[in-house]
C-alpha cells in the first residue's frame, strides 16, 4: 500500500512552495515523522515529514508546485533484504545506469555555471554563518552544484595566515580580474519586494520625523535592568517601552490602528504590533497580540522568541498575520532617519532609530 506525498495548504493566500531541498534520495526506506523535504512559501519555509514508514519515492525533485500537488509517494513496508545473487545483479544494474548517466550528464564547468551552483541551501547556509565561512570558499556536491547541509557541516575555517597567503597568491596571479556570482532570489524576498513595490504604489505615503528625548527610558532601564533580568530571566530592552508607548498611542488615536476597506474605515478595538525581525533569508513581521494586556516582560519575551525562531525559519504563517500597527527599529544597524514603507492594509507604520 502506497501513502502519496502531498504539498500542505500553509496559508489562506498561499497556493504554491518551492522544493528547496529533498532530504532523503528516492528508494531510501524513511520512518514516520521523518523529515523528508524543505518547503519555501510566501511568508516562511518548512519541513514536511513522512506519515508512515518504508520506501521513498520521489514524483517531483525541486522546482515550483501547488498546495495539493502529490511529489512522490512512501511504499508502506519494512525495507526486503536482497540475496547475494540479488544484489550483485543489482550492483551490475547501478553500475551500468551510473556510466549511462556519466555519459549523458553535464561536465562539471557546466555544472559549475548553473545558477545554483554555490548557493547553500537554508540548512547549509545557517551553519556557514556559524563556521563564519563565505559559501564562496565552499564547493557544492548538491544537484546543480548547489551547497548541501553535509557540505558545510564538513567545511573547515581557514586560518588567518592561511588565507593571507592565499589572498596575496591571488593578488598576484588574478590582478585585474574581476568576477560576479548569481544568486536566485528566495521565495520569502521575492515576495517581500513585491508587496513593498505595491504598497508604494497604491497608497499615500507620509513620514514625519520627531525627536524625542530619551533620558527618562535611558535612566529607568539603568535603574531596573538587573532586578528585571532576575525576576524575568530576560533582559530589559527597548522594544518593550517602545510597544507599550505605541499601544497608548493607539487607544488616544484610534483611526491609526483602523483600516480602510474600500469605502469603509475598519476600526480595531485590540492592538496587534507586528515587529520587524531582519533574518537570514529576509524581513519578517511577526506579530504581538493584545500588547494592551502585555507586561514588559511579556514583550521581550516575545520579541526574543520571535528573533530565535525566525532565524531557524520556525515562525508561523499565522504569527505573521493579522497586525493592525508595525514597528520597525533601524536603529540596531546605526541609521538616524528612514522612511519606513508602510505594511498593508496598515495604517501607519514606526520607524525607531538611533539614541544618541
Amino acid at each position: 500500500m502506497a501513502k502519496d506525498i502531498i504539498i500542505p495548504a500553509a496559508g489562506e493566500s498561499v497556493t504554491e512552495a518551492d522544493i528547496l531541498q529533498w532530504h532523503k534520495k528516492s528508494g531510501d526506506y524513511v520512518e514516520r515523522d521523518e523529515p523528508l523535504l524543505e518547503l519555501e512559501t510566501d511568508k516562511a519555509s518548512m519541513d514536511l515529514a513522512a506519515e508512515t514508514s518504508g520506501i521513498l519515492i520521489i514524483n517531483v525533485e525541486e522546482g515550483t508546485v501547488k498546495v495539493g500537488q502529490i511529489v512522490g509517494r512512501i511504499e508502506e513496508g519494512g525495507a526486503v533484504k536482497s540475496e547475494p545473487k540479488a544484489q550483485s545483479q543489482k550492483t551490475d544494474i547501478k553500475s551500468e545506469i551510473k556510466i549511462e548517466v556519466q555519459k549523458h550528464s553535464p561536465s562539471s564547468d557546466e555544472s559549475s555555471s548553473h545558477y545554483a551552483a554555490g548557493h547553500p541551501s537554508p540548512a547549509a547556509k545557517k551553519i556557514l554563518e556559524e563556521k563564519n565561512i563565505h559559501s564562496s570558499d565552499v564547493k557544492g556536491s548538491g544537484k546543480e552544484g548547489r551547497i548541501t547541509k553535509e557540505d558545510a557541516l564538513q567545511a573547515k575555517v581557514i586560518s588567518k595566515s592561511t588565507a593571507v597567503a592565499a589572498i596575496d597568491t591571488s593578488v598576484k596571479t588574478e590582478t585585474g580580474k574581476r568576477q560576479t556570482r548569481r544568486e536566485p532570489l528566495s521565495r520569502l524576498r521575492k515576495t517581500l519586494m513585491n508587496r513593498l513595490v505595491e504598497s508604494q504604489q497604491v497608497t499615500a505615503s507620509l513620514t514625519t520625523f520627531n525627536e524625542v528625548d530619551m533620558s527618562a527610558v535611558m535612566n529607568l532601564r539603568k535603574e531596573y535592568k538587573d532586578k528585571f533580568q532576575e525576576r524575568y530571566g530576560i533582559g530589559l530592552g527597548f522594544m518593550s517601552f517602545f510597544a507599550k508607548a505605541a499601544t497608548v498611542a493607539l487607544q488616544k488615536q484610534p483611526l491609526v490602528n483602523a483600516m480602510i476597506d474600500g469605502t469603509d474605515i475598519v476600526f480595531n478595538d485590540f492592538y496587534d504590533i507586528g515587529v520587524a525581525v531582519s533574518t537570514p533569508k529576509g524581513l519578517i513581521v511577526p506579530v504581538i497580540r493584545n500588547t494592551d494586556q502585555l507586561g514588559f516582560h511579556d514583550i521581550e519575551m516575545a520579541i526574543r522568541d520571535y528573533a530565535l525562531r525566525g532565524r531557524d525559519g520556525k515562525v508561523t504563517m499565522d504569527e505573521m498575520t493579522g497586525g493592525t500597527f508595525t514597528i520597525t527599529n533601524g536603529g540596531t544597524f546605526g541609521s538616524m532617519l528612514s522612511t519606513p514603507i508602510l505594511n498593508r492594509p496598515q495604517s501607519a507604520i514606526l520607524g525607531m532609530h538611533n539614541i544618541v
